[in-house]
């Protein structure tokens, strides 16, 4: 009975000298180390500072008890249990500490990154770590509680390869769309083409992306259709080049001819958003004389391009009407060569 008092006594006396110490221990530490963390710009170091005063006193807490447990000498499945329990609390404050501690600095590194795209990245991968980690932690508790690694990796193997086989498309989607945030072919905001589709950039995701067409339907489509098909990017573009084509009747007097390409400059050069480059007569068509006007709208605006071009279209009707310009269109002439049929 003695001998049982002096286990108690012993432990009680370890599990105060523990509290102690841990008490202790966080004072410091909370006391010394945020004073110097305090004299940096950061925010990091302080959360840091926190996180790992937070974790010392349950840790510490459950640690005074282990050692205490120990002294007790207690043997059995009752011991075992215990030890599992107790590592297992130690395991999830250690790799909550890690997981906090990582996904704060990747968050204050993607903060600093100028690129935001670099940055978007970095913040999607955070829960990935923080699986990661679980799963680390995960198996080396495991291990140490001594369950045979040897047959649980066999299991995962033959798990591991039914899931990828199962994921193989969406964790390709998912390398898709870091290819689209690095590469950045495209930004949430920009308008673009694509298999036909003139859309605006909604939302870049892990899966699919989200494009709001201009006839103001959502369209949904998957990173690899992106990455794997032709984009024009207007948003990039700085001047837009139009290329026109215009024919006037083959009975417009030489005269007019000439005066048609400087007649069409001016109404270009006098339209906002609209910058001559050429006008010229290029060739006898098979039913029209062939003007190819060129000229750059130095704007990705689609919609102030095309007021652009309506403008100078419309100009063009009403000048060639004041000038009695006639446009072409598709005509044929038949000549019939009379001849007399030869009597019998």
């Amino acid at each position: 009975m003695n001998e049982i008092y002096l286990k108690l006594l012993i432990a009680l006396c370890l599990f105060l000298i523990g509290l102690v110490s841990t008490l202790v221990s966080t004072r410091i530490t909370k006391k010394y180390l945020l004073k110097i963390v305090s004299r940096t710009q950061s925010s990091t170091d302080d959360f840091l500072i926190k996180i790992l005063v937070e974790t010392i006193k349950p840790l510490g807490l459950i640690l005074s008890i282990s050692i205490a447990w120990q002294a007790l000498e207690i043997q059995g499945s009752i011991d075992s249990a215990f030890n599992a329990f107790t590592n297992f609390i130690i395991l999830i404050l250690l790799v909550r500490l890690l997981n906090r501690g990582l996904i704060k600095i990747i968050q204050s590194w993607s903060e600093k990154i100028s690129d935001p795209a670099l940055g978007t990245m970095l913040r999607s991968i955070s829960p990935m770590i923080g699986a990661l980690i679980w799963s680390i932690g995960i198996v080396f508790y495991l291990q140490n509680m001594g369950v045979q690694m040897a047959a649980l990796w066999a299991i995962l193997s033959a798990g591991g390869i039914g899931a990828g086989l199962a994921l193989k498309e969406p964790v390709q989607e998912f390398f898709e769309y870091i290819t689209i945030l690095l590469d950045k072919p495209f930004q949430d905001g920009q308008f673009i083409h694509i298999n036909g589709v003139w859309a605006k950039v909604e939302r870049v995701g892990v899966r699919s992306t989200r494009l709001r067409s201009i006839n103001g339907e959502v369209i949904v489509m998957s990173n690899s259709t992106l990455t794997n098909g032709v984009i024009s990017n207007y948003a990039e573009m700085k001047n837009r080049r139009i290329v026109h084509k215009l024919g006037v009747v083959y009975g417009t007097s030489y005269s007019i001819m000439k005066t048609i390409p400087s007649l069409i400059e001016d109404i270009v050069s006098k339209t906002e958003n609209a910058i001559f480059d050429r006008c010229h007569f290029i060739e006898f068509g098979n039913s029209s004389l062939d003007f190819e006007l060129v000229y750059y709208i130095p704007t990705n605006d689609y919609l102030l391009a095309m007021e652009a071009q309506q403008k100078i279209n419309l100009e063009i009707m009403r000048k060639f009407e004041e000038q009695k310009i006639d446009f072409a269109f598709p005509t044929q002439t038949i000549n019939i060569a009379s001849s007399k049929i030869p009597s019998l």
